[in-house]
């Protein structure tokens, strides 16, 4: 007989592979939810309910599931995991695959305590898995009610949790604190000054008022970017070219949902040239349905000579991958890894955060 394989494990990389491949939220959920309505389960008992049929009377798992459980055990790998693997999406180029090589970590993550559809350790596990050394959890500010934003107590409670939870995670990798702190109509951050000196990474992003005019909204952009809190400036024009990815299942997904949205009006070239001057990032947001920015304002941020941050802005665990599409954009663009500030270490780029102004 062959050797049995680990039953849970398989439902999680193929909620993973269906997360990157952007699929539905009802099949990522599935799977997840199967795994984890299984994940306390005797072993014994898995088996033997795998053995006599039994596995779908247990709340969360279905047919697919409990098939592709059966089959595991059965030390096969699970078909729909062998399809998914088959199917997967086509190689990037050799300097998309340079750049994606020299990324160590990602800085702009969510988790379930804001908008995000996976717990803070899961998050970090995934990322572990794909090779970074580090993740930075930037989960929204309080502003962002609809998200679930974290007042400035929830924000402290999260990071003594992290606390906890680097503790525990492998020796190599840790998590940094962070927020994605909305940017305010004028320019301000929202949420309290002290918190945002104690965070390692700042992401600023505009979420409202998005379709103000240019001469207000690049005065709001210039303030903020000077502001000695803000680490990096985040999904720049708040365009969105295609609808919300499926595969987020968080409390917030529904409140973000969106079609499409065209760009925010702003002098770029002037919102550029304060980055460069204050050492502010500019990301480079990989979900599929920004596209954030548009790749003639990334040359126009390089040529200004900005820093860069490529982010996935993750939802969940397996959105972590997706940066692969942030670096073919950039490699498009001709982004040099130097000029990419995840290529860094945690530790050169906490020095960075903490001592740029």
């Amino acid at each position: 007989m062959a050797r049995a394989r680990d039953p849970i494990a398989d439902l999680r990389r193929i909620a993973f592979l269906l997360e990157r491949a952007n699929e539905a939220t009802y099949r990522v959920r599935a799977f997840r939810s199967a795994a984890k309505a299984l994940a306390g389960l005797p072993a014994a008992e898995l088996t033997e309910r795998a053995g006599n049929g039994t596995l779908t009377e247990l709340a969360g798992v279905g047919d697919v599931t409990a098939r592709c459980v059966a089959e595991s055990l059965a030390g096969e790998e699970p078909v729909y995991l062998r399809r998914l693997v088959a199917t997967e999406g086509s190689d990037l180029d050799a300097e998309a695959t340079a750049l994606r090589a020299a990324l160590r970590g990602d800085c702009h993550t969510h988790s379930d305590w804001s908008d995000g559809g996976s717990p803070i350790e899961e998050m970090a596990l995934a990322a572990v898995e794909l090779g970074h050394e580090y993740l930075v959890l930037t989960d929204h500010s309080p502003r962002l009610t609809v998200a679930r934003g974290l007042t400035a107590e929830r924000l402290r409670r999260q990071l003594d949790h992290v606390a906890q939870v680097n503790a525990a995670l492998p020796e190599g990798f840790r998590i940094l604190t962070g927020i994605e702190v909305d940017i305010l109509a004028d320019g301000s951050l929202d949420q309290d000054d002290d918190l945002l000196a104690r965070l390692d990474v700042v992401v600023g992003s505009v979420h409202s008022g998005l379709k103000d005019e240019r001469s207000k909204m690049t005065r709001r952009m210039l303030k903020v970017v000077a502001n000695p809190h803000l680490d990096i400036l985040g999904h720049v024009t708040g365009r969105m070219v295609s609808s919300r990815p499926a595969g987020v299942t968080g409390p917030g997904d529904r409140g973000h949902r969106a079609r499409t949205r065209a760009e925010s009006d702003f002098d770029a070239d002037a919102v550029f040239a304060a980055c460069a001057e204050h050492d502010t990032a500019v990301e480079i947001n990989s979900r599929p349905e920004r596209q954030d920015p548009p790749k003639r304002l990334i040359r126009r941020a390089l040529e200004a000579g900005c820093r860069f941050a490529i982010n996935t802005d993750a939802h969940a665990p397996g959105q972590l991958d997706w940066q692969r599409f942030g670096c073919e954009r950039a490699a498009l663009c001709g982004v040099p890894a130097d000029r990419v500030i995840n290529t860094w270490s945690a530790e050169q780029l906490v020095a960075w955060t903490h001592n740029r102004t």
